[in-house]
């Protein structure tokens, strides 16, 4: 279809996935606030991963089909390059709301700043970071926070080295060393899959040992918050991964075209530098 622009057919697969993921945000809404509502969320849940998959496979069907040209490629980079910058926005606002809540809340809290007279509310409070103690005393803080010198400093080498071996994977890709691109990305999907059994066992070790949960304070809610939505989009990453692994052991890619994998760099290397931000700012300052 060369010199034209490819229209593609009617497709039910935006409704419905609109649907799907307002069934799994009700869902969780209602186990935060009320505690059930489980079975709804996993419904939603399995419906967003049933639509994605099928949806991408009718873009995979189209594309080896030979039905995109140049200016369908560039819609792909332009739809990726807005759908990362809107994922900057989401975490930009976590991470907005952990920075006003360090710099301004607590500190008017302990009597700073030209809000300081509300430390009236809690005159025996004392500011601080991470907050142990609650000025409210009905909410009981953590126990200790984690060093992050052990394993989130384990999580972060493992993510940097992920982009590394990502990179070599895609330069091989473009310069058709296939079986190199194969070896070398399935080596990025281990580990991926390593850094959330690693972060499964720091979430155990926060409920189990260190008394970090999202009812310990404001600590609790934002360590959640940021480590939580940042693991799931490595959830995510990692599918996306073995989904390109699999397709390049099926030799869907050639050098000149893979935006699908380039695609997935693009994400996987957005998900790495989050994490560089939170290691910093939610372990070590």
């Amino acid at each position: 279809m060369s010199g034209s622009y490819y229209v593609p057919a009617t497709s039910k697969w935006p409704v419905l996935g609109s649907l799907a993921l307002g069934m799994m945000m009700v869902g969780t809404g209602m186990v935060l606030v009320h505690g059930r509502g489980t079975l709804i969320m996993l419904l939603g849940l399995a419906g967003v991963v049933a639509v994605m998959a099928l949806w991408f496979r009718d873009v995979v069907v189209e594309s080896r089909s030979g039905l995109y040209d140049a200016q369908m490629d560039r819609s792909f980079r332009w739809g990726m390059g807005w759908f990362i910058f809107s994922e900057v926005m989401f975490f930009a606002a976590f991470f907005g709301a952990l920075f006003y809540v360090r710099m301004f809340a607590i500190p008017w809290l302990g009597g700073e700043g030209t809000k300081g007279p509300t430390a009236l509310l809690w005159p025996e409070f004392t500011a601080h970071w991470p907050l142990l103690s609650p000025p409210d005393p009905s909410i009981s803080g953590p126990a200790q926070v984690f060093s992050p010198w052990h394993l989130p400093l384990v999580n972060t080498l493992i993510l940097i080295s992920s982009s590394i071996t990502l990179t070599v994977a895609h330069e091989a890709l473009k310069e058709g060393h296939r079986k190199i691109c194969r070896n070398w990305l399935a080596g990025t999907v281990l580990l991926g899959l390593t850094f959330i059994v690693i972060q499964g066992v720091e979430y155990y070790e926060a409920y189990a040992h260190y008394g970090i949960t999202l009812e310990a304070g404001i600590y609790g809610a934002t360590f959640f918050i940021l480590t939580g939505f940042h693991g799931v989009h490595v959830i995510v990453g990692t599918l996306i991964l073995i989904v390109m692994l699999v397709r390049v052991m099926k030799r869907h890619f050639s050098p000149e075209e893979h935006f699908g994998f380039e695609a997935s760099c693009w994400y996987w290397h957005f998900v790495d530098v989050v994490w560089v931000g939170l290691f910093l700012f939610v372990y070590v300052f």
